[in-house]
């Protein structure tokens, strides 16, 4: 109209010279050419970049924290990873038999059955493991109350706990106290911190009850399966293996007994492994729900049994140790190393090792989640050798004393090491639980 060409819309017609280039008259975009589409870590990033221009609440940003959960989760559950070749997460979808296929969603229902455990652990502690330990003589009644001192309360909380020989002489001039009766204050002030006798007692019993009854349910339930006796069956159409009634609640009850324990550290008396424990604890929690997702439960069950296997008879010299009956202790200390470099030094490495390095190369091959998993039982294999030589130490010392003393040398290394393990490993359980034990007997 008036002289000018009509033209469609949008500028998909035929362009004069003097049109604009560019999306405004409908021409190509200047530049070069598209390449092919981001992937992988390049897209995320860039995905992190479109958040930050964009403002709270706007679409794109809601948009890309989706996209980067979603590849975070795709890569947290990468078949490649998890899986061996040619298989799929679609394809454990199947029922199978008994319980289907291990899934991770059945790792929920520990959280109730943990809170469970915690509840029968309250009261299995009041009403059965004190009365025990009232009855062998273990008296009902904290440490000695240090005598009220604001001075000496400032110095042990704000400097030290052990003042050195200047320190306790200014002490003395300042309070007008004799030296040996601060050293007395210090002592008792210390021994107010620590957990008394009857708390300890009631939860070695508890331990000890728990370990005793799944290491006989263990040995109950492995008698009646075939890798048991032959531990090739553990690879036998793997990953396709369902689940069994027995197997199921072998493993759920473990796992929630580790995480009541859990619970259970942020009620309890704190004790100076709080955190070695806690760390023990978690790494635990997570072999065992790895070992679960990637089901491997019944090699699990094999490792599991063999580690209860020492645990209650720690905890029954424990008990021992507590209600003062020494003879019995250093007898049950000597019978649980035993027991610990059989099956730790003998069966582990030559029975559990070899079917998880050798057979299982042979009849599945190796991928990345089975480097992983033996990778730590090795390492856990070689801390095991550790473990050996200083409990054979104490038990000969124990042999040869008439009682189980840990020189001043001994106990930092134990917690030394023990730190340095659960740092980095996902310890099977038992395994670091055991050297913490014997620090603090």
């Amino acid at each position: 109209m008036g002289g000018e060409e009509a033209r469609p819309r949008g500028g998909g017609g035929l362009r004069r010279a003097g049109d604009k280039k560019g999306p405004e008259g409908g021409g190509r975009r200047s530049g070069p050419a598209p390449g092919p589409p981001l992937r992988g870590f390049r897209w995320l990033w860039r995905q992190l970049r479109l958040w930050r221009r964009w403002p709270r609440g706007g679409h794109k940003m809601a948009t890309a924290a989706a996209g980067a959960l979603g590849l975070l989760w795709g890569w947290l559950w990468s078949e490649r990873f998890w899986l061996p070749q040619n298989v799929s997460w679609a394809d454990l979808e199947g029922p199978g038999d008994g319980y289907g296929y291990p899934r991770a969603r059945h790792i929920l229902s520990v959280f109730p059955l943990a809170a469970g455990v915690f509840s029968v652990r309250l009261l299995f502690e009041r009403f059965i493991a004190k009365p025990c330990a009232l009855h062998v003589g273990i008296q009902d009644s904290g440490p000695y109350q240090a005598q009220p001192n604001a001075i000496l309360e400032k110095v042990f909380i704000s400097i030290t706990k052990y003042p050195d020989d200047k320190r306790l002489e200014g002490l003395s001039k300042q309070l007008d106290w004799d030296i040996r009766k601060i050293q007395c204050w210090f002592r008792h002030r210390r021994n107010q911190d620590k957990p008394p006798t009857l708390t300890k007692f009631c939860e070695s019993m508890w331990r000890f009850t728990f370990y005793l009854c799944i290491f006989c349910y263990g040995i109950r339930f492995l008698w009646s399966s075939p890798w048991l006796w032959d531990t090739r069956q553990c690879w036998h159409s793997y990953p396709y293996q369902p689940l069994t009634s027995g197997l199921y609640y072998y493993y759920i009850m473990e796992l929630a007994f580790y995480w009541s324990l859990m619970f259970s550290q942020f009620t309890d008396i704190k004790r100076k492994d709080f955190l070695i424990m806690f760390v023990h604890h978690l790494a635990t929690i997570g072999l065992i729900t790895f070992s679960y997702i990637n089901n491997m439960v019944r090699v699990g069950t094999l490792i599991m049994c063999l580690h209860d296997a020492s645990d209650f008879l720690l905890e029954a010299a424990k008990l021992a140790n507590y209600a003062k009956y020494q003879r019995l202790c250093d007898t049950l200390f000597v019978i649980f190393s035993a027991v610990f470099v059989v099956t730790r030094l003998g069966i582990y490495p030559f029975w559990i090792l070899n079917t998880t390095l050798f057979e299982s190369w042979e009849m599945i091959g190796p991928y990345p989640s089975w480097w992983f998993f033996n990778g730590l039982l090795l390492i856990l294999q070689v801390l095991h050798v550790i473990w050996s030589y200083l409990i054979v130490r104490i038990a000969f010392k124990a042999l040869i004393r008439g009682k189980v003393t840990y020189p001043g040398r001994i106990r930092p290394r134990l917690c030394t090491l023990h730190s340095f393990l659960t740092s980095f490993l996902f310890s099977v359980p038992g395994g670091s639980w055991t050297v913490s034990s014997l620090a603090c007997i």
